[in-house]
């Protein structure tokens, strides 16, 4: 599908309602419908945004699913946090862009006087504003966004693009925990989107070795494409065996990209000695995983876990916008808004890829 790098804005349906929108509002699990809701209006600081693309999260899947995601959901609300645009309107206080501007954004918003924000842990804040989640996002024709969440899109960068600006910025956070070091040997355990993005940061952040671990054969020859040295499958192949094989025999970091209990326990076994295990995939709220401390104990292991995307949002599109780093190779599909039920509720469509909606 062609991306509209057009300005206009007057392109509602013949019928509806000028103050109407259309959108994908969730009233609980998998109750999501496509309807005509009330256009946002931008508020003092606000910019209106016209949505040009907007990524299918995990976490969208999670909330569908009637599970916890990054933050609590109240229904109704118009999901959808990884999003592109067009400035259409802004408010009387908000200066820092006009109407034509191409932007993303960043979907946490801080409140900036909680204990977390005033400590250096903003991402922690206890009264967090997420668009998508807390507040209705971007799977809708518009969204009104404090301007201080917005982001100008590189030259170089297309909507599609910039809306994957949101998960390059929560796997260079994760990323960055991980204290990857030039000449490291790592394993990535999943080839979906994010595990994709993790083999390319792998790879600028000096790793030597890089192996991904995904069953899928179609996303193991992605992963090959874009920076892993050696792809296993897992379902027919012993994952330690192939991994000493292809010389990875000291893995200093495990980026597990699943979000499961089994593939966590994979991770912590494969680890080498003081390795990092980064448990970045989204379980649900109630899983537990098996761990041996004994393993941990004469390993050295560090267990970590990241949490969105604190301050790396302008780092992402930098990488994207100098292309150091491929958003678009994993796109499986870009769609409408009616496909949106179908990919949150189908596993076997989203095994191929990552989805975009335009709405």
């Amino acid at each position: 599908m062609m991306e509209n790098n057009g300005k206009s804005w007057g392109n509602h349906e013949k019928g509806r309602k000028a103050d109407y929108m259309k959108s994908a509002v969730f009233y609980g699990k998998h109750d999501l419908r496509i309807e005509d809701t009330k256009m946002p209006e931008a508020g003092p600081g606000d910019v209106l945004i016209q949505v040009k693309a907007c990524g299918v999260c995990g976490t969208d899947v999670h909330i569908y699913e009637g599970d916890k995601g990054a933050a609590e959901v109240t229904p109704p609300t118009i999901l959808g946090h990884e999003f592109s645009g067009i400035v259409v309107r802004t408010g009387e206080l908000a200066r820092r862009y006009k109407p034509g501007d191409r932007v993303c954004i960043d979907p946490n918003r801080y409140c900036k006087s909680c204990g977390p924000c005033r400590n250096g842990y903003a991402h922690f804040c206890e009264h967090m504003t997420g668009y998508g989640t807390t507040v209705n996002g971007g799977f809708a024709e518009f969204c009104a966004v404090d301007e201080g969440q917005v982001y100008l899109l590189g030259e170089h960068t297309t909507f599609q693009q910039g809306a994957m600006a949101e998960p390059v910025a929560c796997c260079l956070h994760g990323i960055d925990m991980c204290g990857i070091q030039p000449g490291h040997q790592v394993v990535v355990i999943g080839g979906g989107m994010i595990g994709l993005l993790m083999v390319q940061l792998a790879r600028l952040a000096g790793a030597a070795r890089i192996a991904l671990v995904e069953p899928v054969e179609s996303k193991r020859m992605t992963g090959k494409a874009l920076g892993a040295d050696v792809c296993i499958d897992p379902v027919h192949e012993d994952v330690k065996a192939a991994l000493k094989a292809n010389g990875l025999c000291w893995v200093q970091a495990v980026i597990e990209c699943v979000g499961r209990p089994s593939t966590i326990s994979q991770a912590v076994e494969i680890a080498g000695p003081k390795g990092t295990v980064m448990m970045f995939g989204l379980t649900g709220p109630d899983e537990q995983i098996a761990v041996k401390p004994f393993e941990i104990f004469r390993k050295e292991l560090e267990l970590k876990s990241s949490y969105i995307n604190p301050y790396t949002q302008q780092r992402a599109l930098d990488l994207i916008d100098s292309g150091r780093i491929d958003v678009s190779s994993m796109v499986a599909e870009v769609c409408g808004l009616d496909k949106l039920k179908d990919i949150l509720s189908g596993q076997e469509l989203r095994a191929k890829g990552k989805y975009i909606i335009a709405p």
